[in-house]
């Protein structure tokens, strides 16, 4: 669009905009003839998918805001009164976290399903994701919207749809749900019921307390060791909504040296003490760390701020304490589950971008091993697919620190998978081992897998822009080899790969057992790359020295990768 062209469009969004402050938001930068902001908020709008919408807030269809929220509340309603018979019966759970805004667009959201004549059950405190996910199959709800961003830095805010299943959507909902949306009326126009109403009808209703305390009962059946030892833990919520929660479990579970972060226990939508509050962000665990010192902890844990994810800290061989890995925890999980199962027929599963480590550990303790695209609603899904014929589902995790035990959750769970993790920790103090030491054991039992990622961000429509080009310019000029590895496979997951749906992945199978991928991230304006590097043990060798070994080999074949993408247009310096 045109400079002129920006302008109308921009003014007629602020005029159907329902939100004073973003309607005088755009008009002011209509005001400016700022053709540069204009162009981001309106030269494209959030896309609905299977990750629900995520963005900026602000004003305009490129953000998140109550006009968007309204409409694709809508959407959803009419989409599910369409494909979901009894919906007005079983109506739709509404939850938050403590983001800007989040109150005000779960709000929103549950006024415009109460007008549809669809129960909202709502949440009236904030609460984490998993929590949301499992209410949904608790309550037996038709779908569940919950309002979150997640680890996203603090102006973000999003919108997660879970189907029935308690899973979160796949094909055909999303595309189903965004035609749905795409066919609303301007915002302004859209129905909402006022709560009073809503309440005197019995469309609004509060979710009651029962079924947190149903979710703790549940995540307390997931311990396998069942004693707590005599561990030193320290916790934070990284200014999220885990805290009461991670607190209510560990307590009950018995852990009674926890200490917590108190300046980053409350949740706060400003996220005061970290600018990206994601456990995996530099100088994000600064604070846990600094206690955990003070307190010699054994072990520190962490939630995002929906806490749906988990992050994880030991002590090494020589006392330091140490993040371990998403793939780490993964694979620590992985292996002690398995261990310990009595499922005849146990399951777990992960992502392409995962390290391939636990398919080695499910083959020795004879369980079906999956792999899914990425994000946990393919992993979700895909569990209930295969239930039906016996399987039982242990375990499943991604790299970027998400983990989920058992079906207590149909999402991954940074709540229960910190109990997990505590009662693997003190299952390991009963054996005289911390969790690099069982580690170790695993990593000589199936193999020593070391992994990384460079992501580079790309802001706006031109960043969008760059990103497409990398990946075009990686499937133009498909590498025969990189490094010193050999190209065994070259697999473009656009085109189609096995039985998985398609996606905008390429991957490059290497010799060894080695990988290399790349994928945009669907949730924020990124470019993934992640090597995967299988490092072989010597007879008797000491584990560091393959490892230091391996790290060298693995940051050769990073360099290597680098070059070819930035002769396929990422620029020189990154993002």
């Amino acid at each position: 669009m045109n400079a002129a062209e920006l302008s109308r469009a921009a003014a007629s969004w602020a005029d159907a905009d329902p939100d004073a402050a973003t309607a005088a938001e755009v008009r002011e930068l209509i005001a400016k003839n700022d053709t540069k902001e204009l162009e981001d908020r309106f030269g494209a709008s959030l896309e609905f998918g299977t990750a629900g919408l995520r963005g900026i807030l602000g004003g305009g269809p490129n953000r998140m805001n109550r006009a968007v929220v309204r409409r694709t509340t809508a959407g959803l309603a009419r989409y599910l009164k369409k494909h979901v018979p009894d919906v007005e019966k079983r109506g739709v759970v509404v939850g938050r976290d403590g983001r800007r805004m989040s109150a005000e667009l779960a709000a929103d959201a549950a006024a415009v399903l109460c007008a549809e004549g669809i129960p909202a059950l709502y949440f009236p405190e904030v609460g984490p994701t998993p929590l949301i996910a499992f209410a949904t199959l608790h309550l037996k709800a038709a779908a569940a919207a919950m309002v979150t961003a997640s680890h996203n830095p603090p102006e973000y805010n999003g919108f997660k749809v879970y189907w029935g299943n308690g899973a979160q959507i796949i094909p055909p909902h999303d595309k189903g749900i965004a035609a749905a949306i795409d066919a609303v009326e301007p915002a302004k126009a859209v129905k909402l019921m006022p709560e009073a109403e809503a309440r005197e009808k019995g469309l609004w209703r509060n979710v009651p307390q029962v079924v947190e305390r149903a979710y703790l009962d549940a995540i307390a059946k997931l311990r396998v060791h069942g004693k707590p030892e005599d561990l030193t833990l320290v916790y934070s919520a990284m200014h999220g909504v885990g805290g009461r929660f991670v607190e209510a479990c560990l307590r009950e579970a018995g852990f009674s040296k926890v200490h917590f972060v108190a300046e980053q226990q409350q949740p706060d939508g400003a996220f005061p003490t970290v600018r990206f509050p994601n456990p995996e962000e530099k100088g994000a665990m600064d604070l846990s760390t600094a206690l955990a010192e003070r307190v010699r902890a054994d072990v520190v844990l962490a939630n995002d701020p929906d806490a749906d994810r988990l992050a994880v800290m030991a002590r090494d061989a020589s006392g330091r304490l140490k993040m371990l890995t998403g793939n780490e925890v993964g694979v620590l999980l992985g292996a002690y589950l398995l261990q310990h199962t009595r499922a005849a027929k146990p399951l777990v599963i992960t992502t392409i971008v995962s390290s391939a480590q636990l398919k080695a550990i499910a083959a020795a303790k004879g369980a079906r091993y999956e792999q899914c695209l990425t994000g946990f609603k393919w992993i979700a899904n895909r569990a209930l697919e295969l239930e039906p014929e016996g399987y039982a589902f242990v375990f499943g995790y991604e790299e970027a620190l998400g983990y989920t035990v058992g079906t207590v959750a149909r999402d991954k769970d940074g709540v229960g998978s910190a109990l997990v993790v505590a009662d693997l920790a003190a299952w390991c103090r009963s054996r005289s081992l911390t969790l690099f030491g069982y580690l170790e054991e695993v990593q000589r039992a199936h193999g020593l897998f070391l992994a990384k990622q460079a992501n580079f961000t790309f802001p706006g429509t031109s960043g969008a822009a760059i990103i497409r080009g990398i990946m075009e310019g990686f499937r133009k000029q498909p590498p025969s080899r990189i490094g010193e590895l050999g190209v065994t496979a070259a697999l473009d997951y656009q085109a189609g790969v096995g039985t998985l749906p398609k996606a905008d992945v390429v991957a490059y199978e290497l010799d060894g057992g080695s990988r290399v991928t790349l994928r945009p991230s669907g949730t924020e304006p990124k470019i993934k790359i992640y090597f995967e590097l299988k490092e072989a043990i010597g007879a008797g060798e000491a584990i560091a020295v393959a490892r230091e070994r391996g790290e060298k080999r693995l940051a050769a074949l990073e360099a290597a990768c680098l070059e070819l993408a930035y002769a396929r247009g990422l620029p020189k310096g990154g993002g």
